[in-house]
């Protein structure tokens, strides 16, 4: 199983001096990807420039698009932004899209919250018929010709049973989440997945993503609660609360744990999204990852 290690992108104090450093650090660790993703109506930066930035300042690890919110975008536009990343990254990215869950990011950029998912399914096929050479106007194509035959890999976000037998048609896999950190959780989910790929017809395994919320070090259980209500708070404050008060991943035990016993559910790859920007975090999460991922 890999251990991908996120960008601190919802923390507050993200600025171009960590973004240098957890690209370095990360590139230089157990890792296998780092990532980010998209949210609009928070303080926070945007996805795609922290891809950009991590594309051009790695070399080894992939780069991972979280959730790409597909119906907010111009599939022509998202089309030639991705195949550039890929580009610059020479032919390591990797991008989830899904239809996000947050209306009041819609709501921001005068996107219709109605037919969503419909919209999502047409974006995939035209970034991939683009990406295939297609024309997008008058004879022209979009460019640039992605490093990745056919253009990145597109997983799906959304793991509920409609959204995977609709993704099954379309997915490499799927990306989920699991807020409590519970491998029973994401087993359950990978199992979804896979039936939904052999109900469509698939030969092939799905590849199977999830993540979770961490923090280690002094003071870690203090900041990840701190992180995950004020990134939860859209859903209001007591729910907010309640899931905060689900997530054990801030001790370095805990952390080990849920790796060795995610790995036993066939997860091809965890993402730890951290709660603190400290660069010190990537070592501390090295320090758990290596003794899991050693051979």
């Amino acid at each position: 199983m890999d251990v991908g290690l996120a960008f601190p992108q919802m923390t507050p104090d993200l600025d171009r001096d960590r973004v240098r450093a957890w690209c370095r650090a990360v590139d230089d660790g157990p890792f296998s990807s780092i990532s980010a993703g998209e949210r609009v109506a928070f303080d926070n930066l945007d996805g795609f420039t922290l891809c950009t930035a991590a594309a051009a300042l790695t070399d080894r690890v992939r780069i991972g698009f979280n959730v790409v919110v597909a119906p907010w975008h111009a599939p022509a536009l998202l089309a030639k932004e991705l195949a550039s990343i890929d580009v610059l990254s020479d032919g390591r990215v990797e991008v989830a899209v899904g239809v996000g869950g947050r209306e009041q990011d819609y709501d921001a950029l005068g996107s219709p919250f109605a037919g969503r998912f419909q919209r999502l399914d047409d974006t995939v096929a035209e970034l991939r018929r683009l990406w295939a050479g297609g024309e997008v106007v008058d004879g022209a194509s979009v460019g640039p010709v992605p490093v990745q035959t056919g253009g990145p890999p597109l997983l799906c976000s959304g793991t509920g049973p409609k959204s995977l037998a609709r993704a099954a048609r379309w997915a490499d896999g799927l990306t989920g989440f699991t807020l409590a950190a519970d491998p029973a959780e994401a087993d359950a989910t990978f199992r979804l997945a896979e039936q939904a790929w052999r109900d469509a017809g698939r030969t092939e395994r799905p590849r199977l993503v999830t993540g979770s919320f961490a923090a280690l070090g002094p003071g870690a259980p203090d900041t990840l609660g701190t992180f995950a209500r004020r990134y939860l708070d859209v859903f209001g404050s007591k729910v907010a609360a309640w899931l905060t008060d689900q997530m054990p991943l801030h001790d370095e035990a805990a952390l080990h744990r849920f790796l060795v016993d995610l790995e036993a559910t066939g997860c091809d790859e965890v993402v730890l999204v951290p709660a603190d920007s400290d660069p010190d975090q990537i070592r501390r999460f090295a320090d758990v990852v290596a003794d899991v991922v050693a051979p």
